[in-house]
């Protein structure tokens, strides 16, 4: 599963599974904002890629209803992100996701411990099966 803006970010689908994915992405000088730390933009591609891939690995063919992020740290040039998200609840026409983006740390060689950096919640709409039938519930 391959989303073509989410490798013009240089996001990486590291794992997929039904309601679960889990993306990375190292921060270069395209992600940089004025102030010299990773764009909230780029923060939100991340997370986002992880999103899509998770609420559209299953059965549902889905598409985002809402978007909340809490940011809650700054990331550096150099330093590796990771993001996880997870289904929560899901209804036939709805599910719930908890988001989270990390640092690994060492940001530009700062022997940095690995910390929170963003944190979201999400919902989807299920327009249907892949198969054209109607949406279930999965959780």
């Amino acid at each position: 599963m391959t989303e073509p803006f989410a490798e013009l970010a240089g996001v990486e689908l590291l794992e997929v599974a039904p309601g679960y994915a889990r993306t990375a992405m190292t921060v270069d000088g395209r992600h940089l904002n004025l102030h010299g730390t990773a764009h909230g933009g780029a923060v939100f591609a991340l997370a986002d890629a992880a999103f899509a891939a998770a609420s559209n690995a299953g059965d549902h063919v889905s598409v985002a209803l809402t978007m909340s992020v809490a940011y809650l740290s700054p990331a550096r040039e150099g330093e590796r992100l990771f993001c996880e998200a997870r289904e929560v609840h899901a209804t036939r026409r709805t599910a719930l996701y908890e988001i989270r983006v990390w640092s690994a740390g060492g940001g530009a060689g700062d022997g940095a411990p690995p910390r929170d950096v963003a944190r979201l919640q999400a919902m989807v709409y299920r327009k249907g099966l892949k198969d054209g039938g109607p949406p279930r519930a999965t959780s």
